[in-house]
């Protein structure tokens, strides 16, 4: 192996904590810092602050992430490639312009990557809708966004032009680590081998610590030390697309083959055709090998032929959450809390609710569990009655939590903390849109 490209995770979904990639910058000896903060809803509700405001919808924590990593793109030429655009790019580059201004920070580019919004087009071309059965048109004002999953291929003309700060939108995540490498080792576009082995290191980096034991530790079954301060993972990546997962040393947390093996399982489907714009990975042949000292090594991952299209997430507005929240505690808690329950259950009945969309949990005994819990547990000496419902009105969303609220003066003895909240509910949808339906743009701002 000749020339290894050190790429770190910064962040693995839109609230992730940044100190952790400041420690990357600042010790991790990395040339690339990617951000990964999309979920699959994110881009919808970011889509619908945009509506609300045309200089907002780009990512939570924008500006806290680029005040911390900018000073070091322009001290030691740090690169980061990011989603952080969310449904706003553009506005998330004259952001970050103006944060490098006002931190006094310059001498380099900032590119937003754009084409991801494809609403028009696939109302144009009336997509069907893979979960309804129907096409996007049929969703009519329901529909709130549309965004294709873009690729390698979107990025590289950033990195290309000399970016040291690229602000894309929706890209799928293991495209964000992946273009750094082809774009660092020249691969081909069509090298599926390579790009597939690529995607195997971007797919165990792109959730940050899950890899360096966050989500992986269990005490007394799986320790893991530090996790308050648990370091993000690094990839050194050779030209032929082996590669060791490693964290900066001296951070909390652990990288070995159980860390590694559970993310690389982690949201695939099918291990040897994992679908990507870019590739489809075949981890099924993977070799990890444990080097000791926070390193595993990953080697034969391969790769066959891109799909054809593109995945597209659409946000659908699905209604109103409404829900109420009350505690007991003491002798005869849960007797009380069910006696709770029994009341606002027949009052939301009597007003029309439908009992099978009305969601009864025990938070701290059976909100998990269920009836498994009644057959397993005893009883706990507190527990905090939950009720939920999913309307269509808002009005409707307000009425239950009103009446978890009434049983301060007109339910069982003992009650405290009520809480009541309304929120719209986003879901999401899925659509594919032809490859060459899709048209991306670069703009640059110069700092």
């Amino acid at each position: 192996m000749k020339k290894r490209l050190r790429i770190g995770c910064g962040a693995g979904y839109a609230g992730d904590r940044i100190d952790p990639a400041v420690t990357l910058a600042e010790r991790g000896n990395i040339q690339y810092l990617c951000f990964e903060c999309l979920a699959e809803r994110t881009i919808a509700i970011a889509q619908m602050e945009k509506q609300a405001d045309a200089e907002k919808g780009y990512g939570q924590f924008l500006e806290e992430r680029m005040a911390a990593v900018l000073p070091y793109c322009a001290r030691d030429g740090l690169v980061v490639v990011s989603n952080l655009g969310a449904a706003n790019p553009p506005a998330a580059l004259a952001k970050t312009v103006e944060i490098a201004r006002s931190l006094g920070v310059g001498g380099f580019r900032i590119g937003a990557v754009t084409g991801d919004d494809v609403l028009e087009t696939l109302l144009s071309e009336n997509a069907a809708v893979v979960e309804t059965g129907g096409t996007v048109r049929d969703l009519g004002d329901r529909l709130v966004s549309a965004n294709a999953y873009l690729g390698v291929e979107a990025l590289l003309p950033a990195l290309e032009a000399g970016c040291r700060v690229v602000l894309a939108g929706r890209v799928a995540d293991p495209s964000l680590f992946l273009a750094p490498m082809i774009y660092e080792h020249r691969w081909g576009l069509a090298d599926w081998s390579r790009l597939g082995a690529g995607t195997a290191l971007a797919h165990l980096l792109e959730c940050a610590a899950q890899v360096t034991g966050g989500y992986f530790a269990d005490p007394g079954l799986k320790d893991v030390d530090r996790l308050e301060d648990v370091g993000f993972p690094i990839a050194e990546v050779a030209e032929d697309g082996e590669g060791i997962i490693t964290k900066v040393p001296g951070t909390g947390g652990r990288v070995t083959l159980g860390t590694c093996r559970e993310q690389l399982l982690y949201e695939v489907h099918d291990p040897a055709s994992y679908l990507t714009p870019d590739v489809t990975a075949d981890f099924s042949c993977i070799v990890l090998e444990d080097l000791g000292d926070d390193r595993v090594r990953v080697a034969r991952a391969d790769g066959r032929p891109r799909p054809e299209n593109l995945k597209v997430s659409l946000g659908v507005r699905q209604g109103f959450l409404g829900e109420g929240e009350v505690s007991y505690a003491g002798h005869g808690a849960m007797n009380r809390a069910r006696l709770a329950a029994d009341v606002v259950l027949k009052r939301l009945e009597r007003q029309g609710f439908a009992r099978e969309k009305i969601r009864v949990e025990y938070v701290g005994y059976s909100a998990l569990l269920g009836s498994l819990a009644e057959k397993t547990f005893p009883e706990p000496g507190d527990v905090r009655l939950r009720v939920a419902c999913r309307v269509e009105r808002k009005r409707d969303a307000e009425r239950v939590g009103e009446e978890v609220e009434n049983l301060y003066l007109n339910g069982p003895a003992g009650p405290g903390g009520a809480r009541k909240s309304v929120r719209p509910i986003i879901g999401v949808c899925t659509a594919f849109i032809a490859r060459e339906l899709v048209k991306t743009g670069l703009a640059i701002g110069d700092v």
